[in-house]
């Protein structure tokens, strides 16, 4: 089964994941919150694997790439203009964008070639931002003892940081720049945490870069 016709299916099960851990759904965004503050007023950006909208939507990303119908669906209901295609292979034009967001990285066939479409659609001097599962912390490490029975999680791709750093710097992108979130367990976060700079303690990070 295709990973998109997996999204499809189970779109209310995906929902379902952010009205059962809220302080962690909303947790994250405040990490990518922070890291958009950083960036200039009034600019045009793109979120690429948008899903139901879920990140776009609180964050005024107004358009963006997602390939599963079903989830497209659902953002498109929410206000969002999606465009159907692939990370991989954006339908855009060189470019055309201040910042990109990827936040669903895990589930891209080739995160090479993802940051590889994504600096040619950005302008010069342009961001783009990846949240991410740290692969070394607790999070990430517990969806993959449970990949077998997952339905979202089966043929996931976590990442080291040293990984994320070294496809950035390939994909000739520069100023890395790091926080973090999710100080705990999912099942032990009660509360929206604040992030915090770097990495190393949180198991959701946040990196923003520039194009060279």
């Amino acid at each position: 089964m295709k990973q998109t016709e997996i999204f499809d299916r189970h779109v209310e099960e995906y929902e379902k994941w952010y009205e059962d851990y809220p302080e962690v759904y909303q947790s994250e965004l405040a990490a990518i919150r922070e890291q958009l503050l950083k960036l200039p007023e009034n600019i045009r950006g793109i979120e690429v694997g948008l899903g139901t909208g879920r990140f776009a939507l609180p964050l005024g990303i107004k358009e963006g790439v997602e390939p599963s119908s079903g989830m497209a669906e659902k953002a498109i209901n929410r206000g969002i203009e999606i465009i159907e295609g692939l990370a991989e292979r954006l339908p855009y034009g060189d470019l055309q964008f201040d910042f990109v967001l990827f936040v669903t990285v895990c589930h891209l066939a080739s995160l090479k070639n993802a940051l590889a479409e994504a600096h040619r659609v950005l302008k010069h001097e342009g961001s783009v931002l990846i949240g991410f599962l740290d692969k070394d912390r607790s999070i990430a490490q517990q969806y993959i003892e449970k990949r077998h029975r997952s339905t979202f999680f089966a043929k996931a791709n976590f990442y080291t940081v040293d990984r994320i750093k070294t496809l950035l710097k390939e994909a000739e992108f520069k100023n890395l720049e790091f926080n973090q979130t999710l100080f705990g367990d999912l099942d032990e976060i009660g509360k929206t945490q604040i992030p915090k700079p770097g990495f190393g303690e949180g198991s959701f990070l946040v990196v923003k870069a520039t194009k060279k």
